[in-house]
């Protein structure tokens, strides 16, 4: 394999990982809307097509192994192919918890919702923007984006917190309604493992350009 070769199918892979996190990106977005709109048909479209997710996951795995057990890269490129392999990981298992979401709204069924999907959304559009912005940093190799990315995880722990609070309420003022309050619950919990997940991809961002290790939203408890 020529250099020029060899740095083309550098350039696919990172092609390829946005590819990627698109798909994961419309999962997401659609595993909640289909959660608003009570719609199971399109719930169930978004479990059938996680498949796709995890394959394009071990496509890229292939080709990172094939590239690393056959041109043997130093430094940077090396970084740049390991990073790959642990944010495709994340970005698989966003994917799952985006079908996660959908599996949720099948399980509630023809039940109506406890409450209002307000802050839902909210943590659905927070995770996406980081995710956008996550993905953009992977491409131009901004690291004061990926750290900046990070702290918007906040945002997403404290609407948790207050669903969470909220939905506890709501079981405690009525218990018939603790298995639906408890599905919403783990619809909040995938959705602040997916923004967990961005923050992990923003690491692997620096680790890839710095070549430090850093935990970049350390935990507050």
């Amino acid at each position: 394999m020529t250099r020029d070769v060899y740095h083309k199918a550098l350039q696919n892979l990172q092609d390829e990982v946005l590819a990627m996190g698109k798909m994961v990106s419309i999962a997401i977005q659609k595993s909640v809307e289909s959660l608003q709109k009570r719609d199971k048909q399109a719930a169930k479209e978004i479990i059938a097509s996680d498949i796709y997710i995890n394959k394009k996951r071990f496509e890229i795995e292939e080709k990172c192994i094939f590239l690393i057990a056959t041109q043997q890269p130093m430094a940077v490129d090396l970084r740049t192919l390991t990073s790959i392999l642990s944010i495709v990981t994340d970005l698989e298992r966003m994917g799952d918890h985006a079908e996660g979401i959908a599996k949720i709204n099948l399980l509630i069924g023809d039940e109506p919702l406890v409450k209002p999907l307000i802050d839902i959304p909210r943590m659905a559009e927070l995770g996406l923007s980081m995710l956008d912005k996550c993905l953009k940093a992977f491409v131009s190799r901004d690291i004061e984006a990926a750290r900046f990315i990070c702290n918007e995880d906040d945002k997403v722990d404290a609407l948790h917190d207050q669903i969470y609070r909220e939905l506890l309420l709501l079981m405690i003022q009525n218990p018939r309604i603790i298995h639906g309050a408890t599905y919403l619950t783990w619809v909040s919990h995938n959705l602040e493992r997916i923004a967990d997940r961005v923050t992990n991809i923003a690491e692997r961002i620096v680790f890839m350009v710095t070549g430090k290790m850093e935990e970049l939203n350390v935990s507050k408890y």
